[in-house]
């Protein structure tokens, strides 16, 4: 099994190194932004959630295109189950950025209770994320984008830092980003910070 898999909920995880900060990506996609990160940030443990497998393997195949354990960056650690599982074994305060970048809108009404950005997530994301924590969230979908400024509105968790339509320096651009722009769509770039 390569070493960038964490085949199990455990804490503290197990990088290949003594990180200064741990990360999380929800739903990593294809893995680009992930990937970026880790890179950009040798000093951060991040942990990129993901459940769709033709997006694991994407991933996968850029780090170990070869099959070869690791070239993982020794910082990067993929978990590939629900993330909501991932959070709840965390400690308080044991994150200090999440990443949520262009997440399935789950369009429908009645599948708004699958959305990351949910009331009802929001008091144990606040438990995981420590003081000042960053949760970077973009979407191009109207209805989520929405969803998340009511989400938001109605909370005394986080605060909104920024709402931007531009995407901002240092937010890795992602396959599904380019995707939204060719087609028209306008993402929002959401930087909330935790109280």
């Amino acid at each position: 099994m390569l070493q960038a898999y964490l085949p199990k909920v455990s804490w503290p995880v197990p990088f290949g190194m003594a990180p200064r900060e741990t990360w999380l990506e929800v739903g990593f996609g294809g893995g680009e932004h992930a990937e970026a990160l880790a890179l950009a940030n040798p000093d951060i443990g991040l942990i990129a959630a993901e459940v769709f497998e033709p997006g694991i393997c994407s991933l996968l195949s850029r780090l170990a295109p070869d099959g070869t354990d690791p070239p993982a960056p020794a910082n990067l650690r993929l978990y590939t189950d629900d993330a909501r599982l991932l959070l709840r074994e965390m400690p308080d305060g044991g994150l200090q950025k999440l990443f949520l970048m262009f997440p399935d809108p789950w369009p429908k009404a009645r599948h708004a209770k699958r959305r990351f950005v949910h009331p009802a997530a929001l008091p144990e994301l606040a438990r995981v994320l420590g003081k000042g924590a960053e949760w970077r969230i973009a979407s191009d979908d109207p209805t989520y984008q929405d969803w998340t400024d009511e989400v938001f509105a109605g909370q005394e968790l986080f605060v909104v830092r920024s709402r931007v339509f531009e995407r901002p320096a240092g937010w890795p651009a992602t396959r599904y980003e380019a995707k939204a722009i060719s087609a028209g769509r306008r993402p929002v770039y959401w930087s909330v910070v935790k109280l």
